[in-house]
C-alpha cells in the first residue's frame, strides 16, 4: 500500500482527496482492501458497478468478447454497438437513436451539440442558449463544467463558452425561456447536488410548456439511469417524453461508456460528431450485458424487492438515528440522508470505512447510498449493522 501511495505521489496528478485505502478485489457488493478486509459497498463506484463487482455474467461476455475483437473504430460496422441500442432503446419506451462515447461529460457534450444544431436548423433566428439547475453536475469538460450550476465549480478554467442560464429551481426555468433558448437540461434527481428529486407535476408542467415552445428537453440520467430509480429511466419514473436522454456509469457496469440518445434521429449527418473509442466492441459488449441481466431482475420483480428492502431498512436506520439525520431523500436506490452538520458528515463517512461500508458525500451535508442494484439481503444488513456501529462511534 505505502508503495502505491508513493508512486501515486510522484506520477498522478492530485486532483483527487483519496480516502487511505487500496481496493483490490470485489464479489456482488463487497470489496477487499490490500490488507485483506472486507468492507460493504453502499457506493458502487459512484453508482457505475450496477450489477456488483465481479459479475460473472458480465465477466464471461468481456472475456468471450476480447478473444474475438477489442476495436476497429466507429468507421466499420460494430455488432455489439448496434445491439446496445436496441437493447436500450427499447427498454426506455421511447422511440430514439444513441450515439456511443466514453462518458457522462461526453455524453452531455452530445446533447449539447444536438441541441445547438438543433437551434440552428429551425428558423431564421439562432437558438443557442442552454437552461440548467442550480446546484446540478453536467461533467468536467469545459463546456459541461459551465452547464454546471455550481459557482465554484467555474473557477479558474475560463473563458467558457457562452449561452448557458441557470435557473434557481424547476419552477423557475420558465420564466427564463426566450427566443434564444434551444433547450433545457435538468437531472431528475440531482447526484452531486445532494440527491435532490424534482418535484413530479413541476417537471410535468415544464415539459409540456417546453414542447409548445419547441425548447428541446434534455434529461442528464447519467446517475438515475439504468434502473437506478427502480425505472430503466427516471424519465419513465416521471412520465415524461424527454427529446433528449444521457445515460452512463451504471450502463456498462464498470466499463467506461457514455450514451445520448435523441428523438432528433437526422440531426446529425456523417462527421458532425465522433468518439475513436466510443462504442467499441468492448464497452458495448458489457453494456448488452448489462442491461439484459437488469431487465430479467425488473420483470421477475427481484429489482423491485431489493429496492424495497433497502429502503426500509434505510427507513429503520434514520428513524433510529433522528439526532444525527434530519430527512431521507432520494428514489430507489440513489438514496440519501441529510446529516444535522458537514463536519458529522466527514465523520460519519471515515468512520463508515474503519467499520467496513463504503459511503458517500453529496451537495454539503448529504449521506449518499448507492449500493449495487443485485445486492443481496444479507449484503444490506451487514451494510447497516456496520453502518449502526459507526454511528455509536461518533
Amino acid at each position: 500500500m505505502n508503495n502505491i501511495k508513493d508512486l501515486d505521489k510522484k506520477y498522478v496528478l492530485p486532483t483527487y482527496a483519496r480516502a487511505d485505502v487500496e481496493f483490490v478485489s470485489g464479489n456482488n457488493a463487497i470489496v477487499v482492501d490490500a490488507n485483506g478486509k472486507k468492507y460493504i459497498d453502499f457506493a458502487s463506484g459512484i453508482a457505475v458497478c450496477s450489477v456488483g463487482h465481479a459479475n460473472k455474467r458480465v465477466n464471461d461476455a468481456i472475456c468471450k468478447q476480447l478473444s474475438n475483437i477489442t476495436h476497429t473504430s466507429n468507421l466499420y460496422y460494430i455488432a455489439p454497438q448496434a445491439k446496445a441500442a436496441q437493447k436500450i432503446v427499447e427498454a426506455s419506451g421511447y422511440d430514439m437513436k444513441c450515439f456511443f462515447g466514453n462518458s457522462g461529460a461526453e455524453a452531455n457534450e452530445g446533447a449539447i451539440k444536438i441541441a445547438r444544431k438543433f437551434g440552428e436548423k429551425d428558423g431564421e433566428l439562432k437558438r443557442y442558449k442552454v437552461i440548467t439547475l442550480q446546484h446540478s453536475f453536467h461533467g468536467r469538460t469545459i463546456t459541461t463544467v459551465k452547464a454546471t450550476g455550481q459557482e465554484k465549480m467555474h473557477n479558474y478554467f475560463g473563458p467558457y463558452p457562452d449561452g448557458f442560464v441557470y435557473a434557481d429551481n424547476i419552477d423557475h426555468v420558465a420564466s427564463l425561456v426566450d427566443d434564444h433558448t434551444c433547450a433545457v437540461m435538468i437531472e431528475l434527481v440531482q447526484g452531486e447536488g445532494g440527491v435532490q428529486p424534482l418535484d413530479r407535476d413541476s417537471v410535468q408542467k415544464l415539459a409540456k410548456f417546453l414542447k409548445e415552445k419547441n425548447v428541446l428537453l434534455i434529461i442528464d440520467e447519467v446517475q438515475t439511469g439504468i434502473y437506478r430509480t427502480g425505472k430503466f429511466l427516471a424519465s419513465n419514473y416521471y412520465d415524461i417524453k424527454p427529446d433528449v436522454v444521457t445515460l452512463a456509469k451504471g450502463l456498462g457496469g464498470g466499463v467506461p461508456i457514455g450514451v445520448v440518445m435523441t428523438t432528433l434521429k437526422d440531426v446529425f449527418g456523417a462527421g458532425d460528431h465522433g468518439s475513436t473509442f466510443g462504442g467499441n466492441f468492448l464497452s458495448t459488449t458489457a453494456a448488452c450485458e448489462v442491461v439484459d441481466i437488469l431487465n430479467e431482475m425488473n420483470e421477475s420483480g427481484e429489482l423491485q424487492k431489493g429496492i424495497d428492502y433497502f429502503d426500509s431498512e434505510l427507513e429503520k436506520f434514520y428513524n433510529a438515528h433522528r439526532d444525527i439525520f434530519t430527512s431521507k431523500v432520494g428514489i430507489g436506490m440513489m438514496c440519501g440522508l441529510r446529516v444535522k452538520d458537514g463536519d458529522t458528515l466527514t465523520k460519519i463517512i471515515s468512520n463508515a470505512r474503519e467499520e467496513g461500508v463504503i459511503v458517500l458525500k453529496a451537495g454539503r451535508d448529504t449521506l449518499r447510498l448507492l449500493p449495487a442494484l443485485t445486492i443481496t439481503k444479507e449484503e444490506i444488513d451487514e451494510g447497516f449493522t456496520s453502518l449502526n456501529r459507526t454511528i455509536s462511534s461518533l
